[in-house]
Parts: C-alpha cells; structure tokens; sequence
C-alpha cells in the first residue's frame, strides 16, 4: 500500500520536471533507486541513458518531436542537423533512420540507448552558425535553421547523398514565404559550399 503514494510521488515529480529526470535530482529528492528501477521494469519510466530517465508516456501521448528531445536532455551538445532537419522541416521525402546530430570537434560523444544516432563533427565555425531552440511539448532542443540545413547538406553530400541535397534545395526555393536568399548564401559561403550551390539555385530561379 505504501508503494502507491511513493510511486506516484516519483511520477508527479517528473511532470514537474517536463517529463524528464536525471538520477542525481531524484536522489536529492530522496527516491530510492530500487524504486526507480521497478518504475523502469513496469514500464513506467525509460531510460535514455545511464542516469537520464523518461516517462514512457512521452512515447505514447507526446509530439513528434520528443525522440529530438531526448537526444537534446541526454547530450546537450547535439544539433540536429542534415537529413534529420530535413526532414523536420518537410524538405525531404526521405525519412533518415537514425537521428542526424552535430557536434563539435573532440566531443565525447554519450551511449544513448535510444533513438540510434548518426554524428557528424562540426568545426567551431560551422557549428554555431544556424543554430535554433524549438520548444516541444516537453523539453527543447537544438536544430539548425532550413538554410544552415541545406548548406549543409551540400558539403555532406557525397556521404548523404547529392540527389537528397539537392531536392531539399528546390524545395526550399519554392517555398516562397519565409526563404531568406542573403542568408542562405551567406551560410554557404561560411561552408565552403557556395561554388556548388550557386549553378544549382540559378537553374532553379530561372525555371
């Protein structure tokens, strides 16, 4: 009987956190780990990585966002970037199986046990330029703006794909609303990527 309150009191203490918790918080508030740990074999808690838990509901009733959130909670320094951004921002008919994320350069990078991850290694430069906050129904995280995305995506291109570079490009051009040209080739310039993409962004403003 007592189980119930002490559960609950776990679970409460999550909501209050944005559905996220790392061991040492749940220390401080004075939950045992073998309750953490039963809470984990009922299902009611995951674990994203050693010391970094989620409730399982976020799964379930959360946006469509959350796996992005959680890579975010468990390695701040990720950016999701390239296919993943793509993808986000509805440039791409490809969907990437693994999460897309960017860090800097000599970042150790963390065991996630879930969603698996594709790291790319970013140099300071190229690593803050383009970087965005989004606000998910629980947590945030770190993604790159569409004209960050699709510069890189041309200097990724022979190891993702220059077709896949190249339709997030044309999709980009034809939504109209909200492009911004003067920052997309600003960005390329910053990514060396400007001689590629420019013959390409003129075939498409001539069509």
């Amino acid at each position: 009987m007592q189980k119930e309150p002490k559960n609950k009191a776990i679970i409460d203490f999550f909501k209050k956190n944005g559905g996220y918790a790392r061991m040492k918080e749940l220390k401080d508030a004075s939950f045992h780990t073998r309750d953490i740990a039963k809470l984990i074999q009922n299902g009611i808690l995951e674990r994203i990585k050693p010391g970094i838990y989620r409730l399982s509901e976020i799964a379930v009733n959360g946006d469509e966002y959350f796996q992005m959130v959680d890579i975010c909670t468990a390695f701040p320094k990720a950016v999701i970037c390239l296919a993943s951004a793509l993808d986000m921002y509805d440039l791409s008919t490809f969907y990437p199986s693994e999460m897309y994320v960017a860090v800097p350069h000599n970042t150790r990078i963390p065991k996630i046990e879930y969603p698996p991850m594709r790291v790319f290694f970013f140099n300071e430069k190229c690593y803050k330029l383009g970087i965005e906050t989004v606000k998910a129904r629980y947590g945030q995280f770190n993604v790159y703006d569409t004209e960050k995305t699709i510069c890189d995506m041309f200097k990724y291109r022979k190891k993702i794909g220059e077709d896949l570079a190249i339709e997030g490009l044309q999709n980009y051009m034809r939504t109209r609303k909200g492009r911004d040209l003067n920052k997309l080739m600003k960005y390329a310039d910053v990514c060396r990527v400007k001689a590629v993409m420019s013959p390409y962004i003129k075939a498409i403003l001539e069509q």
